[in-house]
């Protein structure tokens, strides 16, 4: 079979999501509310947070990444794939598909760096309240940003520059809505030996490490309740993580259910789902968890609202 190398790759084609042409309609409505909602749920929190003084601390300077990042992971994919469910176009171009592919990675990665990061803030401020504003100072809530951006661009980088020195065969259809890494490998005639040896270990790293810190921080706060347990202080160590672990749960509660538990659906169907789970449905849902669940959310919106009618 003929290859084509990345110089002469003018585009690919993406099948998208497997849903009935007589569908379309009705999910490309449901899509781009989801989207909406992702873009102004996110968008609210951010603003939220900027607005009331008393949201300006290391756990809610972090949310506010959060929230960034969720609205980049969805603007990476979601409203390409809902122009080609509208236009029936499949056609993406390689430049395109190629820096779709960097920006998914560095925002799904930012993402599982800033739950780690959320993790330890919470350690800290359970196990050593006395000494948080110490330890959790300013410079040090900047680094663990800057850190996060560093190692995941760095990430995305290594990947992209792996991928643009492979050829492909004449077959440009890509099965997936939008230009995920694993898919584009196995469009590959080229050795990707040192691809997947790369994604194994540097990925397999960049996803035990924030892993390694939301388990350890939660066994220490577990461990620093249990040790004088009360009603009132349960009450008050799930009122302040309660959302973080909600979020966390979705977040690696999806990876597990669809790469570990679903060994019956194909490996073309557990990759689009993963990938819809991270891009559309985990974002859409994260503000609702942070404004339900989060008291200090719900004030601070409350207080915002009373404001936009004293200036109607």
């Amino acid at each position: 079979m003929r290859t084509e190398n990345q110089s002469s790759m003018s585009e690919f084609l993406l099948l998208g999501l497997p849903i009935p042409m007589e569908q379309q309609g009705m999910f490309f409505a449901l899509f781009l509310g989801m989207y909406l909602t992702t873009v102004l749920g996110n968008l609210l929190i951010i603003l939220l947070i900027r607005l009331d003084s008393h949201l300006h601390t290391p756990m809610y300077f972090f949310l506010s990444y959060l929230a960034f990042s969720d609205i980049c992971l969805s603007s990476v994919t979601v409203p390409k794939m809902l122009m080609n469910m509208h236009t029936q176009q499949q056609s993406i171009s390689y430049v395109e598909c190629i820096s779709q592919m960097c920006f998914f990675n560095i925002f799904a990665c930012l993402d599982n760096f800033l739950l780690g990061v959320m993790a330890y803030d919470r350690y800290v401020a359970i196990c050593h309240p006395l000494h948080y504003t110490t330890i959790m100072r300013q410079g040090l809530c900047v680094s663990l940003v800057v850190g996060s951006w560093f190692f995941c661009c760095a990430h995305a980088l290594l990947h992209t520059l792996l991928s643009v020195h492979l050829s492909f065969c004449d077959d440009k259809t890509i099965p997936h809505f939008f230009c995920d890494l694993p898919a584009l490998l196995k469009m590959s005639s080229s050795d990707i030996s040192v691809n997947e040896l790369v994604i194994f270990t540097e990925g397999g790293m960049l996803l035990m490490m924030p892993l390694v810190s939301i388990l350890g921080s939660y066994t220490h706060i577990g461990t620093t309740v249990l040790r004088v347990p009360s009603t009132k202080r349960l009450f008050k160590v799930f009122s302040t993580c309660g959302s973080h672990l909600s979020v966390v749960s979705l977040y690696y509660g999806t990876l597990a259910c669809v790469y570990f538990f679903s060994l019956s659906w194909g490996s073309n169907d557990k990759d689009i789902i993963a990938s819809f789970m991270y891009a559309v449905v985990t974002p859409v849902l994260n503000p609702f968890i942070y404004s339900l669940r989060n008291k200090d959310i719900k004030q601070a919106l409350e207080i915002f609202v009373n404001r936009a009618n004293f200036f109607k």
